[in-house]
């Protein structure tokens, strides 16, 4: 029997607040929440046990910048915590981890320089290390979305080798959007990579989303918008979690 897909909710953090973009635009930005850890509490009281976290303005400044939250939610929560945005560098990547950072991804970086994420992987552990691809029409997009490549996502993986051990792939033209998640993207990579733990990001709207993505075998899924704008609840989510 496999086991049951794992469900992520997300918080995106700007200026220390909780919000959500709509296709990675910062001009298109709602701010939920300005008390982060209370919504981390509300995960964890719902039977979440992980949590995909995004320092927005790291990305942006290409340096951390919500190093505080990060250990804030690590010390006063149990969740698991993977970590994106800002971590540039090997120092940037052991100040995530010593803050309480279960997991780091690494996106654009891995793009720009893949023998320096290689040699994390190996130093820090496929354990500890997420590879996070954006894709648009199937092309790796970085630069928080700014810029679109002419690599696959497959050519992307393929540079790596059998080094990964997580993937997080997100359709750029399906976030923010609750037009539910891109099934035939994730099924191919499923086909092609059916060692790698892969975790779909983008488009989950309802249920049933949930339903189909885990019928298809993904690893895990982050969950953002939906929940923000109750279409999930977190009662839902701990009732599926449960049946």
């Amino acid at each position: 029997m496999k086991e049951r897909m794992i469900i992520i909710p997300a918080i995106d953090l700007r200026d220390g607040n909780c919000v959500r973009l709509v296709q990675g635009d910062y001009d298109d930005c709602t701010t939920y929440s300005t008390t982060p850890l209370a919504i981390a509490k509300d995960f964890e009281r719902a039977g979440l046990k992980r949590l995909h976290l995004v320092d927005l303005d790291g990305a942006k400044a290409g340096e951390i910048k919500n190093l505080k939250t990060l250990a804030d939610l690590a010390n006063n929560t149990s969740l698991a915590i993977d970590f994106s945005g800002g971590v540039k560098s090997e120092d940037s990547l052991r100040e995530a981890l010593l803050a309480g950072a279960d997991y780091v991804g690494i996106g654009s970086l891995a793009y720009q320089n893949p023998e320096l994420v290689k040699s994390w992987l190996q130093e820090f552990g496929s354990y500890r290390i997420i590879l996070s691809a954006d894709v648009w029409d199937e092309k790796i997009a970085i630069m928080g979305w700014t810029q679109r490549t002419s690599t696959t996502i497959y050519e992307f993986i393929d540079g790596f080798e059998d080094k990964l051990e997580y993937l997080v792939c997100t359709d750029i033209s399906k976030d923010g959007m609750l037009e539910g998640p891109s099934l035939d993207l994730y099924k191919a990579l499923i086909t092609r990579y059916p060692k790698l733990k892969i975790i779909a990001s983008g488009g989950v709207s309802s249920l049933e989303d949930l339903d189909k993505l885990d019928e298809l075998g993904v690893y895990g899924v982050i969950i953002g918008k939906a929940i923000y704008e109750n279409k999930i609840t977190l009662n839902q989510l701990e009732s599926w979690i449960n049946k």
